[in-house]
């Protein structure tokens, strides 16, 4: 069965196939290509001069060595914040809140009928795109306007280092009705600074904290004196 079957909204099987360029370049997803690419433009979403461009990733992830479009889907994706495609590290980071966010999300994916597989993360941009496109166009484009500004982050990011990715994410831009620029981005910190496990006792870092970089307050507990011995309750 094709996957793009039984789709009738007219962003619907753009939005799919956006959904599926941002997974992981596996042979089940280049098999597909031809027909992802057909779906593009039998469906007219996008402008010709997007579905040229999506039309030229395509064709490098049909040519490149599959270990080394892995291993650059990799070194993009997972190894940098400001093109992570998990848009609550953009919003929340490494914060208590993130856990509430996703618990909520996953609640409005279920009310759709959307059941995430055991792998899959509810804020992945490529989850976030299939769940909009199971909405009617109008309530689609409204969905994606809500995430307008994390997208034009990471376009603006994959855009920096010349990604052809950047077409994928300009092209969710264009299905919300958002012009595709480039914005400034906050300087990221070192993959090694980022990974680094905090010191010992470091009880007063203010790092995944719900307001990261402020004064943090302590609390004192006083403590009731010690019972002396022969004394009584």
């Amino acid at each position: 069965m094709s996957i793009f079957e039984n789709s009738p909204k007219p962003m619907a099987r753009t939005l799919r196939v956006l959904a599926r360029l941002l997974g992981y370049p596996d042979d089940a997803l280049r098999a597909h290509l031809d027909e992802m690419g057909a779906a593009l433009h039998a469906e007219r979403a996008l402008g010709r001069g997007r579905l040229a461009e999506i039309d030229a990733l395509c064709e490098r992830l049909r040519a490149a060595p599959p270990l080394d479009l892995e291993a650059a889907y990799v070194d993009l994706f997972d190894r940098g914040r400001s093109t992570a495609l998990h848009l609550f590290e953009h919003v929340h980071g490494d914060s208590r809140d993130r856990g509430p966010a996703m618990v909520d999300l996953v609640k409005t994916y279920e009310q759709a009928g959307l059941l995430l597989g055991p792998s899959e993360l509810p804020d992945h941009l490529s989850v976030v795109l299939e769940y909009a496109s199971t909405q009617p166009a109008a309530q689609a484009r409204e969905f994606l306007r809500e995430i307008a500004h994390i997208v034009q982050a990471i376009f603006s990011a994959l855009l920096a280092r010349e990604s052809g990715y950047a077409s994928v994410l300009a092209a969710v831009l264009d299905l919300a009705g958002v012009a595709a620029a480039p914005v400034a981005l906050a300087a990221e910190p070192a993959l090694d600074d980022s990974w680094a496990e905090p010191p010992a006792f470091d009880g007063c870092s203010t790092e995944g904290q719900a307001a990261p970089g402020q004064p943090q307050p302590i609390q004192l507990v006083k403590r009731p004196p010690a019972a002396q011995p022969g004394a009584r309750p």
